[in-house]
C-alpha cells in the first residue's frame, strides 16, 4: 500500500517562467517531488500578471514548491547553482533555445556535473528549424498546431479561455520526465528530454489527424460534436446543458423519452443514427425548442431517470458546491496565510492515498535563507517536509 507521494525523494530544479515550464514543475510536485524553483531576483514574470508579485495565475501553477531568487551574474550564486544541480535529479526550462547555455545551464553543462540529471528543454517550435527563433504563447501554439482549427467555430472565431497549448505541454513535458527517470532506473544515467508546444498540441489533436490521414478530407470544428452526437442546449431558466448521445441506440431512445416526444423517434430525418448525423444542425435546432419548454432542474432529473448522459454546462463556483466534487475531496486547503485558501488537489489517487491539502505558491525567495543556510551547512541538497496528503 503507497503511504506517501509516490515521487517522494525525487530532487527537481525548475527554472521556469510563465505556464509550461512552470506547469511540468508542478506536476511533479503535486506528486511529491521537491521543487526549488529558480527565480531571478525580479522574480517570474508571471508573479506580476495582474500586478503585485503574486497574481493567482502564478499561484495556480506554482503551488507545492520552494523559491531561490539567484542572480546568474554573479559568481556565488553560480556556485550555489551547481551545487544543486549537481544534487538534482531533474532540471527544468522553458527558455528560448540557447538562452539556457548563456546562463551556463545548458544539458551538456549541467548533465557533465551530474550523468545522473533528467534535463528537461521546452520550447516553442523546437531547438532547430526555420522557426526555432520565434517567441511562442499559448495562442500561436494553439493556432500553427491545427488544434484551434478543430475546436474554434469559424463563423465566430474566438479562443478558448484557459491556456491550454502552454497546461498541455508542462503536463507532456512531465509525462516525458517521468520516463526519462524509470529509463534511469534501468541504466543508470539522465537523458535530455526536449517537448516543444507545436509538437505537444500536434499530438494532443492525434484524433483530427487520424481522420485525415485515414479519409483525406480537413476536419473541422463541426466534426467532433456531429459524430459524437454532441449538444450544447439552452433552458427555460437560461441554463446550458450539455449531452453526448455517443454511437449507442439507447441513448437516443432515452433522449425521446426524456422529451416525451415519441414523433422523434419515426422522423425520417433523424432515423437511423446516420440520418442524426447528417442532420445535425436540424436536430440541434428541434432539440433547442424543445429543452427551452423548461429549467434546468427539469432536464436534469428526466434525463437521468432515462440513463442519457448529460451534465450542466457548471460555473467554477457550481463546481465547488457539487456533491460529486465534494465526495471525492477535489477541492483541499491551501496550508498558507498569503494566498486563498482553497485550491483544486491532484487527481491522481494511489492506493486509496491522496493530497488532503497542498502548499500555497512560494513568495519570491521565500526559501532563499534556509536553502543558502542549508548549503552552507551541509554538501547535499537541502531538504523539506513533504507534501501534504493522507489516506482516503
Amino acid at each position: 500500500m503507497s503511504t506517501q507521494p509516490t515521487l517522494t525523494g525525487i530532487r527537481v530544479l525548475e527554472q521556469g517562467t510563465f505556464i509550461t515550464g512552470p506547469c511540468a514543475g508542478m506536476m511533479l510536485a503535486d506528486l511529491g517531488a521537491d521543487v526549488i524553483k529558480i527565480e531571478s531576483p525580479e522574480g517570474d514574470p508571471y508573479r506580476a500578471y495582474q500586478g503585485g508579485q503574486y497574481s493567482p495565475h502564478f499561484q495556480a501553477y506554482n503551488r507545492n514548491k520552494r523559491s531561490l531568487a539567484l542572480d546568474m551574474k554573479l559568481k556565488g550564486d553560480c556556485a550555489l547553482f551547481d551545487r544543486l544541480a549537481a544534487e538534482a535529479d531533474v532540471y527544468i526550462q522553458n527558455f528560448r533555445p540557447g538562452t539556457a547555455d548563456r546562463l551556463g545551464a545548458g544539458a551538456a553543462r549541467l548533465q557533465g556535473l551530474n550523468p545522473r540529471l533528467v534535463y528537461c528543454s521546452i520550447s516553442g517550435f523546437g531547438s532547430s528549424g526555420p522557426y526555432s527563433d520565434r517567441p511562442s504563447y499559448d495562442s500561436v501554439a494553439q493556432a500553427l498546431s491545427g488544434f484551434l482549427s478543430v475546436v474554434v467555430d469559424n463563423r465566430r472565431p474566438q479562443f478558448l479561455g484557459p491556456a491550454l497549448a502552454d497546461a498541455i505541454t508542462g503536463m507532456y513535458a512531465s509525462q516525458g520526465i517521468l520516463a526519462a527517470l524509470v529509463q534511469r532506473g534501468r541504466c543508470g544515467r539522465g537523458a535530455h528530454v526536449e517537448i516543444s508546444m507545436l509538437e505537444a498540441m500536434a499530438h494532443f489533436a492525434v484524433e483530427p489527424f487520424a481522420a485525415f490521414f485515414a479519409l483525406g478530407e480537413t476536419p473541422t470544428s463541426a466534426d467532433r460534436p456531429r459524430l459524437a452526437q454532441a449538444y450544447i442546449l439552452r433552458t427555460a431558466d437560461a441554463r446550458l446543458i450539455a449531452i453526448h448521445l455517443s454511437s449507442l441506440e439507447k441513448f437516443w431512445q432515452g433522449l425521446v423519452a426524456a422529451l416525451d416526444a415519441p414523433e422523434l423517434k419515426e422522423d425520417p430525418r433523424f432515423n437511423p443514427r446516420e440520418r442524426r448525423i447528417a442532420e445535425y444542425e436540424t436536430l440541434r435546432v428541434e432539440l433547442d425548442t424543445r429543452f427551452a419548454r423548461q429549467p434546468l432542474a427539469h432536464w436534469v432529473q428526466r434525463l437521468q431517470a432515462e440513463d442519457v448522459p448529460y451534465a450542466p454546462v457548471n460555473l467554477i463556483d457550481d463546481v465547488v458546491r457539487d456533491p460529486q466534487v465534494e465526495h471525492l475531496g477535489i477541492v483541499v486547503p491551501v496550508d498558507s496565510p498569503h494566498t486563498a485558501t482553497r485550491a483544486v488537489r491532484p487527481a491522481a489517487q494511489f492506493d486509496g492515498w491522496r493530497a488532503r491539502s497542498v502548499s500555497a505558491a512560494p513568495l519570491l525567495n521565500q526559501h532563499g535563507e534556509s536553502i543558502r543556510a542549508a548549503l552552507n551547512a551541509a554538501s547535499s541538497w537541502p531538504e523539506t517536509a513533504r507534501l501534504a496528503g493522507g489516506r482516503v
